[in-house]
């Protein structure tokens, strides 16, 4: 596995660019023009999106590393990634999750559940908690409920819940709807190869669309 770190070069096209990165489909569609045509390869990267500067910047884990056959991005020296687990270990992560519950068969977005089962839309405004309370509590329920089987336990105190995003993108005809939320915290490693796993293959659904990508750093 390579770990590499991304961004755009000046370009004439630059902005047009910018705002075709803001489409999902076409992001994950521009990342896939990273790596050498493979007609029997799957999608085999996770990434993560941030923004320097007013400009996208990538975190990409791939089994392959990335080129740059149409000269449009900056790619670090990609870094070999084998983390060395131990039980106990603890470490800082950040986690980028599109955060889902399933009932009756269908997935549903955690935090619009989470109200709807409150009853939030037939409560008076002065008595509904604050949304960012509703966030938390639920974001960090999911969290915990999946932790032991990749692996990790969380700090609670330290655990941040934050930038909640409702999303949507089209492939084709089809319109793609989806959420994402955005951990940082600190978490203890109870099973090194069930988190290795995770690290590798990702965390919840949508990674096509740059969820479920943990990064993780020594404290």
């Amino acid at each position: 596995m390579y770990l590499s770190r991304l961004t755009l070069t000046d370009h004439p096209d630059i902005h047009a660019i910018v705002r075709r990165l803001g489409d999902a489909y076409r992001e994950h569609q521009m990342l896939w023009q990273l790596f050498e045509p493979d007609p029997e390869a799957a999608r085999d990267f996770l990434y993560r999106r941030e923004l320097r500067q007013g400009r996208p910047c990538y975190f990409l884990l791939s089994r392959r590393p990335p080129v740059n056959p149409m000269g449009l991005w900056r790619i670090d020296p990609p870094k070999p990634f084998a983390p060395q687990l131990r039980t106990g270990q603890k470490l800082a992560f950040s986690l980028r999750v599109n955060p889902v519950i399933c009932r009756d068969g269908r997935r549903h977005d955690i935090v619009m559940d989470r109200k709807h089962r409150m009853g939030w839309k037939d409560m008076p405004p002065a008595q509904r908690p604050p949304l960012q309370q509703v966030i938390h509590e639920a974001g960090s329920d999911w969290l915990r409920q999946r932790a032991e089987r990749h692996g990790f336990e969380i700090d609670p105190g330290l655990l941040r819940v934050e930038g909640y995003r409702q999303r949507q993108t089209r492939r084709g005809k089809r319109t793609i709807r989806f959420s994402t939320l955005d951990y940082t915290g600190l978490l203890r490693v109870t099973d090194p190869e069930a988190l290795t796993q995770a690290l590798e293959t990702g965390i919840g659904p949508a990674k096509a669309f740059g969820c479920g990508l943990m990064l993780i750093r020594r404290v």
